[in-house]
């Protein structure tokens, strides 16, 4: 199976990534880990930061505003350039480098390794997902910590089971619709854990991205009183069981110094 490029679908999916509450709570969870992170691990530093498929480049433009280098990669070459624009508009354009590639060959226009490591929703998109992970670990340097999110395979069990689709309450589905955004390849966390140890990563942190939004019963429910909900949500997120149950799961590994690289 390809990796799924999103240059059909770029106006659907910018819309749905960000401009719906459940977009809105991806990114106030996803950011307050980002910036706690930053404060714990980097605190004062100016970073060298690889977005690898970061699309219009959300958060490395919020990173790149604060006065980070920020590199963002993406198989789109259409999401790249409105990045590229946005970053213009915003007046960030030297602090950031955009490079069109998938992130497993990323590689080779990196000059250094780099502190921090951003992979969010991708690896569900990819068919060789642990190659992936290794690759982008390969560039972080010792010390460096890598952010990857990805969609949880426990999350699609249970929302299927909610909705009584019982038939569909199982991650091995194929779905129809090849141009949806649901994704093909949802990971457990057990196994995004194990390929991280296996990379020499170890774990410092862990949130459940939509612990409760998409459990609601009505469509309604999740606009009716958001406010709430959100601060539901962040309250809850970084507690078990509603980590493994989160539609996402964002894990934060740093990289372990080696014998090597003393």
């Amino acid at each position: 199976m390809a990796d799924r490029n999103f240059d059909d679908i770029v106006d659907k999916f910018a819309k749905n990534i960000y401009g719906t509450t459940k977009g809105k709570i991806r990114e106030a969870v996803v950011w307050q880990d980002l910036t706690q992170l930053l404060s714990s691990q980097f605190e004062g530093k100016t970073l060298k930061i690889l977005d690898a498929g970061g699309g219009e480049g959300h958060f490395s433009r919020k990173l790149a505003e604060m006065g980070h280098q920020v590199i963002l990669c993406d198989l789109s070459e259409e999401m790249l350039e409105r990045g590229s624009e946005l970053a213009k508009e915003q007046g960030i354009s030297d602090n950031m480098r955009f490079v069109h590639c998938a992130v497993q060959d990323v590689a080779q226009y990196i000059d250094e390794p780099v502190d921090l490591v951003l992979f969010h929703a991708v690896l569900e998109w990819i068919s060789d997902q642990k190659y992936a992970i290794e690759q982008l670990v390969d560039i972080i340097r010792p010390e460096g910590v890598f952010s990857v999110m990805f969609y949880n395979a426990n999350g699609l069990v249970m929302r299927n089971a909610i909705l009584g689709n019982f038939h569909l309450a199982t991650p091995h589905i194929q779905r129809r619709r090849k141009r949806s955004l649901s994704p093909q390849n949802p990971l457990f966390p057990h196994q995004v854990d194990a390929w991280l140890g296996e990379c020499n990563m170890q774990i410092i942190g862990k949130s459940g991205v939509r612990v409760f939004h998409d459990y609601l019963q009505s469509r309604q429910l999740q606009q009716k009183d958001f406010p709430a909900l959100l601060a539901l949500e962040q309250q809850y997120c970084r507690e078990e069981p509603y980590i493994s149950m989160g539609r996402y799961v964002h894990v934060m590994a740093r990289k372990q110094i080696q014998k090597d690289d003393l």
